[in-house]
């Protein structure tokens, strides 16, 4: 589903808002005898701020591991691009890159921002044609060609089930 809007020189899809894997029992056990042991281990050492950020990131990621990712609008205009309710004009941008690898289940598009201190952000190109969207923003962003892989810690999050 390319949706490309002539009239308004857009093309938008709909993404999940957050990746949710797919976890069976066993990575819950794991992960519970993981949590259980820092905390013990936080709790023998009085490191008590530690417990409390442990226990709210053990609740943070099973809470958010029940709830299905809310879909949202990205959308690249002539004027930068749109995630969700959030703005990014292309001057922000440093770069981008596509990795587009059907058979190992990467079809992402990967945007670096100029201030080192921001985050890259992966969007999954859903249904959309990986040739028509790096055509439209590379009028406005320079493409990193030596991307031509999925991240390694994007690698070991998915081998990891964290992502």
């Amino acid at each position: 589903m390319n949706n490309k809007n002539e009239q308004e020189n857009i093309i938008n899809w709909k993404i999940p808002e957050y990746d949710r894997p797919e976890r069976n029992k066993t990575w819950y056990v794991i992960a519970i005898i993981v949590i259980l042991a820092i905390l013990t281990y936080s709790i023998i050492t009085a490191n008590y701020l530690f417990t409390i950020i442990m226990l709210m990131g053990s609740f943070m990621l099973f809470y958010y591991d029940r709830k299905e990712a809310p879909m949202i609008d990205f959308v690249l205009e002539e004027e930068g691009i749109m995630i969700g309710n959030k703005f990014y004009d292309y001057d922000e941008l440093k770069n981008f890159s596509i990795v587009y690898k059907p058979k190992e289940d990467i079809k992402n598009l990967y945007i670096t921002f100029s201030n080192n201190l921001r985050n890259r952000i992966t969007i999954p190109l859903m249904d959309q044609d990986p040739l028509i969207v790096r055509r439209y923003i590379l009028q406005y962003v320079d493409e990193d060609l030596e991307r031509n892989h999925e991240p390694v810690s994007e690698s070991i999050g998915k081998m990891l089930k964290l992502q």
